[in-house]
């Protein structure tokens, strides 16, 4: 990854985001509720958690049929993606509680879906919201040579076949997570001294992964081989159909918010300067999708709500849909685009779409 200093413009002489932050701002202290997260964040806390573990320990206490272990670890990776959307991610924001300590809590979670804290927030919340969809600096547009996302991105052979294999890549996310990708993570991010927050210390966050992911792996591997007569097999068959399908509705989630057509993928002037101001960056790099659908809503933890998110990143997710009204109609009060899917069928379509673009060679797509 690049490591040039960027900076945003400061030009906005139409003041979009003084407005914009004053109308959201007037919507919560007129509705007398507080930016962070409600009851409703706690239900689906207690439902997440519950999709996640109860499987678990009934295969650890119950001697279940082979096609019962097999859907019981399908729905473990369900609730897994659910965990990491609705309770890690506002805990990592600072966004799930007013109290600090109950963000930590919560942001913890990471740790059992087999991440690591320190990495996430430095990926997602420094990367990832800082510098949205600019190539060499936000991590979520690199997949080394399997997957070309940008058309900044050097170009191979066998991305002419991406829309076809990436769908398998995607399930990967996770167990990746937990063998290889922390440590190069950590690593990568020490080296350089990125941190999100006051840079912590190295030999600390050194052993809060190795032991991390010992106890990981204790959790998940060695007590149901100890505690039940499960073959070892089906024990890591079992852990990978998990890891697979959470990591599969977690790709592709995040990847139907920014690597389609209608979001740019900008480049800095050679000065480092972006053309615009950060929060006008993020409408043009930012799509939201299914934004009526109920259960896309509730399930994705407003990860459907990206445009909010983006702008808006320390208010919880359960607020998106109300002010999602506010953000779309200053957008278009001051002429900036709003990007949206109106369902998620779309969106995925139009995401392989441009996956297959992406994957033609350049010369062929300039024609």
């Amino acid at each position: 990854m690049t490591q040039q200093a960027l900076s945003f413009s400061r030009a906005d002489s139409a003041k979009f985001f003084r407005t914009l932050n004053k109308r959201v701002n007037d919507y919560f202290k007129d509705n007398n509720i507080k930016r962070t997260g409600n009851w409703k964040i706690w239900v689906k806390t207690i439902v997440m958690f519950s999709l996640f573990l109860s499987p678990y320990f009934l295969l650890l206490t119950l001697d279940i049929p082979g096609w019962a272990q097999l859907l019981l670890t399908v729905v473990m990776g369900i609730g897994m993606a659910g965990v990491g959307m609705n309770v890690m991610h506002d805990g990592n924001h600072g966004s799930f509680s007013n109290k600090e300590w109950i963000n930590r809590l919560m942001g913890s979670s990471i740790y059992i879906l087999a991440g690591n804290v320190y990495n996430w927030k430095v990926q997602h919340n420094v990367l990832h919201h800082t510098y949205t969809n600019i190539h060499g600096h936000d991590e979520d547009l690199e997949a080394g040579r399997i997957l070309r996302f940008s058309q900044h991105a050097e170009w191979r052979k066998h991305h002419k076949f991406q829309h076809y294999y990436s769908i398998l890549l995607y399930g990967l996310l996770t167990i990746n997570w937990a063998i290889t990708t922390d440590f190069q993570q950590m690593r990568r991010y020490l080296k350089r001294r990125l941190s999100y927050g006051k840079f912590p210390n190295p030999a600390t966050e050194w052993s809060k992964l190795v032991i991390s992911k010992l106890i990981y792996v204790a959790i998940w591997i060695v007590l149901p081989l100890v505690l039940t007569d499960i073959a070892w097999w089906k024990v890591l068959i079992g852990f990978f159909i998990m890891h697979y399908v959470a990591g599969l509705i977690l790709s592709v989630i995040f990847q139907l918010a920014h690597v389609m057509d209608e979001a740019d993928m900008p480049l800095p002037e050679e000065n480092g300067t972006m053309k615009n101001t950060w929060a006008i960056h993020q409408l043009q790099t930012t799509v939201n999708f299914g934004t009526k659908n109920r259960i896309i809503n509730w399930f994705t933890g407003g990860l459907n709500h990206q445009v909010e998110h983006h702008i808006f990143p320390h208010i919880s997710h359960v607020h998106y849909t109300k002010i999602s009204k506010i953000v779309r109609e200053t957008a278009k009060e001051f002429n900036l685009p709003y990007k949206e899917y109106k369902t998620t069928r779309k969106a995925i379509i139009a995401h392989f779409r441009y996956l297959k673009e992406m994957g033609m060679k350049p010369a062929l797509q300039q024609a």
